[in-house]
């Protein structure tokens, strides 16, 4: 018997049940009923198959700081590889106290609010988990991390989007105000946003918390890329604006800040309520994660303003390198104020769809890229169809490579 066929709805109804949600609320159902692979992995594929760079994930190509991965070394040596506490290592919620206080002037408790994760994908899913119910209406805006899709589709609730739209990638606030209705439970807000780059400002941010008031609704902020801005442009924790604090759950971690994506240490801070029923969820899902990577990771946030300062300075540089390589090429470009990625318009190309051209690049100019319609729900691909997100989160002389290469498209 295939693997299959024992996952076929039709033939076994019994299972069809949460994994059909997920796959169908991320876009991954193919038209047999079953899962189709990702565009991520289908990109993976061909760019090993080709020997291509991939400039389509957004995965760091250097490790981060010294102290950072010393500290990790030293805490394996002490013998830090067993369960640590369920809530996290007392040294990284302190740190991570410290870190709200020291970049936002926010006091948080680290012994009732804050919380340690397996990344900021895992303090998502454990959020929407514990705070939703089968029925309830989850906004996020549109293109959005899929990760927001399947935790949705898991918790049973309805998913509506906000539409970013090029130019800038701002929310309407006319249809940010509509989309809010009585059954409306919460709103997720990645700023800096992925796949976008754009940065939201205050006046945006504090309409959303002024909607969340009106209808009682909570605020999961993805504030993963908080430290990775650029130009004029200035984070704003959502959780910092009048009428926000206690109706905001905040989620970050270290993967961006520090290059250490693999380590899949996040956190969420929230009232002292909140964090206990996330943590009620969260216990059943990883349980713990991390232990020596954890007291890395306190070590990392008390790095001095220079560390921060430079990594926002040397990404930027390497943005400005991939948005001149992407506009001599021929797209047309929206530089990004935040995180590592930058969308590109394919159409002055001569290709309408993106999707077709990063499927034709790995072979033909050895470089790899993601379509936005990965970001995006199927009955809304039209707005995105030319869009392709490139990541600029590599070494200088792979961005320099892969510039060269894409040359050739013209």
């Amino acid at each position: 018997m295939s693997s299959s066929s024992l996952v076929r709805p039709t033939t076994r109804p019994g299972l069809d049940g949460p994994w059909r949600r997920v796959a169908a609320f991320a876009g991954l159902l193919g038209p047999t009923g079953l899962p189709s692979p990702t565009i991520f992995a289908e990109m993976t594929a061909m760019a090993r198959q080709f020997d291509a760079i991939n400039l389509g994930q957004g995965f760091p190509d250097e490790d981060g700081p010294r102290e950072v991965l010393e500290a990790a070394k030293a805490a394996i040596d002490r013998g830090a590889n067993q369960y640590p506490p369920g809530r996290g290592e007392a040294d990284l919620l302190e740190a991570i106290s410290e870190h709200q206080r020291r970049f936002y002037g926010l006091d948080v408790d680290p012994n009732t609010e804050v919380i340690v994760t397996a990344g900021a994908t895992e303090a998502i899913a454990a959020t929407v988990l514990a705070l939703t119910r089968p029925g309830d209406e989850v906004i996020t805006f549109e293109p959005f991390y899929d990760a927001y899709a399947a935790a949705i589709g898991l918790a049973g609730a309805r998913h509506v989007t906000v539409g970013l739209r090029a130019p800038d990638f701002q929310p309407d606030p006319d249809e940010l105000a509509r989309l809010f209705t009585a059954k409306t439970r919460m709103i997720i807000v990645n700023d800096p946003n992925n796949p976008t780059g754009t940065v939201f400002d205050r006046e945006t941010l504090q309409r959303i918390v002024d909607l969340a008031a009106e209808h009682d609704a909570l605020i999961v902020t993805d504030e993963v890329y908080e430290h990775l801005v650029f130009d004029d442009a200035r984070h704003v924790p959502v959780a910092t604006l009048p009428g926000a604090r206690e109706r905001t759950v905040t989620i970050s971690s270290a993967g961006k800040t520090f290059s250490t994506t693999g380590w899949k240490i996040g956190w969420a801070v929230a009232s002292s309520e909140i964090i206990t029923a996330i943590l009620t969820v969260k216990q059943y899902l990883t349980y713990v994660n991390g232990a020596p990577f954890q007291p890395a990771i306190a070590t990392g946030l008390r790095l001095p303003d220079e560390f921060y300062a430079g990594i926002a300075a040397t990404l930027q540089h390497k943005r400005d390198l991939l948005v001149d390589a992407l506009q001599q090429a021929g797209f047309r470009v929206f530089s990004p104020k935040g995180t590592y990625f930058v969308l590109a318009d394919t159409a002055p190309l001569g290709y309408p769809d993106a999707t077709e051209l990063s499927r034709r690049m790995p072979s033909t100019v050895g470089v790899v890229g993601v379509p936005a319609t990965a970001f995006v729900r199927p009955e809304h691909a039209a707005d995105y169809r030319s869009l392709l997100r490139f990541t600029f989160c590599k070494r200088e002389d792979v961005i320099r490579e892969g510039a060269a290469r894409l040359e050739k498209l013209r």
